[in-house]
């Protein structure tokens, strides 16, 4: 009852927040395989393609880490 509670209130238990940064990496994932479909990059794309990588790592240090963490 008290999990439900904090998880109203905003505050994620450690399965919560894992489902949502894989859902996360997931989705960065899917929009780099769109764009690498292109036969043709615009410079805009290409400046979203590092962004999404930045952000991709990002993101799988903190799967790392949650992951680490919970074990």
């Amino acid at each position: 009852m008290m999990k439900q509670v904090l998880s109203s209130r905003g505050i994620e238990s450690g399965a919560d927040r894992l489902s949502q940064v894989e859902a996360r990496h997931r989705a960065l994932d899917a929009r780099l395989k769109d764009l690498a479909r292109h036969a043709y990059l615009t410079p805009e794309e290409q400046l979203e393609i590092a962004a999404l990588k930045k952000q991709k790592l990002k993101v799988k240090d903190e799967l790392f880490e949650l992951r680490r963490a919970s074990a």
